[in-house]
């Protein structure tokens, strides 16, 4: 016998899997954040040349927790929806693109890496547009939640560029040591 949950069934569903998903995000961002020393003061990080799109450094915190806690929502949105067709698909694909995203700060902050970095970023915007697209078919809601999410990412990957445009000479280099800036 199969039945029909209630409109209150399933908003508990969603919030049981939030109080799951959303810390889980948050969580996993702060901690691959800061891991990678992606912060303004990191030695190699203040050094670079920056482009002109380059926003106030407060910004990405901010607009980060935002987008990890819209990441989390959206994947209780998708674990809630059980016996929808492509469930699985969706929630493999949102694990995919989420690693992608966390193994990006490593690579650019830590790694100094900024070509495998931008990469990283172009393989991260073709996943997330999969990822929306099966979440589509999922949980429109929770496709939608993930639309700001690719937009940033489009413009980071755009810094990303400008940031290796620009700075390419210290593209891997070893940021440990002093900075030494000769302009001429």
């Amino acid at each position: 016998m199969q039945q029909i949950a209630s409109t209150a069934q399933l908003r508990a569903s969603i919030a049981r899997w939030a109080l799951f998903t959303v810390p889980l995000c948050l969580g996993l961002g702060f901690l691959s954040a800061s891991a990678a020393g992606s912060v303004p003061d990191n030695p190699w990080f203040a050094m670079l040349d920056k482009p002109a799109l380059y926003p106030p450094p407060l910004v990405f915190p901010i607009v980060w927790s935002i987008l990890y806690v819209m990441m989390g929502v959206a994947l209780a949105l998708i674990a809630a929806a059980r016996g929808a067709r492509g469930r699985g698909l969706a929630v493999g694909a949102f694990a995919a693109q989420l690693a992608l995203n966390l193994a990006w700060s490593p690579v650019f902050f830590a790694g100094h890496r900024l070509t495998v970095a931008l990469g990283i970023i172009v393989a991260l915007i073709v996943v997330l547009g999969v990822t929306i697209a099966l979440t589509w078919r999922v949980r429109r809601m929770a496709a939608a939640l993930l639309l700001p999410y690719l937009v940033w990412v489009c413009f980071a990957s755009l810094l990303n560029l400008q940031f290796l445009q620009m700075n390419a000479a210290l593209d891997g280099a070893d940021g440990s040591g002093p900075a030494v800036r000769v302009q001429i």
